[in-house]
């Protein structure tokens, strides 16, 4: 049976931390900023691990 290929989608968006969870970017902070507030944005440029509930799913485009 040949070797499954992760999702390249998933290897762009998601990264395994040590512990085994995995990190995410927040959305809302590619285009359209000048109606953001500068606090807004800056709450977004930090990373944030993905839901429990999500993390199979995540796991599973990143490992296969």
């Amino acid at each position: 049976m040949p070797k499954l290929k992760s999702k390249s989608s998933a290897k762009k968006r998601f990264q395994l931390t040590a512990s085994g969870l995995v990190k995410r970017k927040h959305a809302f902070k590619n285009h359209i900023l000048t109606k953001k507030k500068k606090d807004r944005k800056r709450r977004l440029v930090h990373s944030a691990i993905v839901c429990a509930a999500d993390m199979p799913r995540v796991k599973e485009m990143l490992v296969a």
